[in-house]
């Protein structure tokens, strides 16, 4: 079984606004850092994203690759690897705790990257605690931002 890294942090808003900010994958390349293209293909009968495809630039890894994504209620949501050029897995998740009285939301984010090329799982881990930190920032600095 594949490795994973996980990662949380604590968001000063309410779950609902977190998961708005997750779902809005148009501006995914204004606050992730490693996407640089994103593009819904297909969405599920609620409009949330069921197949996105993403150009993804973070070091070690570059890829464009398409995601398939499942909606547990408005609190998680998971992908996984459709197709790729470079990577072999890219599965992971957001889960959202509402803490504070549901003021603040604690963020969880597991990600496995296996690509298809040799490469140390040192250097896999790395990209992905680089991947998972940059993202979890950006989220918290987009959710917060005052509007």
């Amino acid at each position: 079984m594949a490795e994973h890294t996980s990662s949380s942090i604590t968001i000063e808003a309410a779950p609902a606004e977190v998961m708005r900010v997750i779902a809005d994958f148009a501006r995914y390349p204004e606050w992730t850092g490693e996407v640089k293209e994103a593009e819904v293909l297909e969405t599920d009968p609620a409009g949330r994203a069921e197949k996105v495809r993403l150009l993804l630039d973070a070091g070690a890894i570059k890829d464009d690759h398409t995601l398939a994504y499942t909606w547990t209620g408005d609190h998680e949501v998971s992908w996984t690897l459709v197709k790729s050029q470079m990577l072999r897995a890219l599965d992971g998740s957001y889960r959202l705790t509402p803490a504070s009285g549901g003021d603040r939301t604690e963020v969880t984010y597991q990600l496995t990257v296996d690509v298809k090329i040799p490469m140390l799982g040192m250097i896999k881990r790395k990209a992905e605690k680089v991947i998972i930190d940059r993202a979890l920032a950006g989220l918290k600095k987009r959710v917060e931002s005052p509007k």
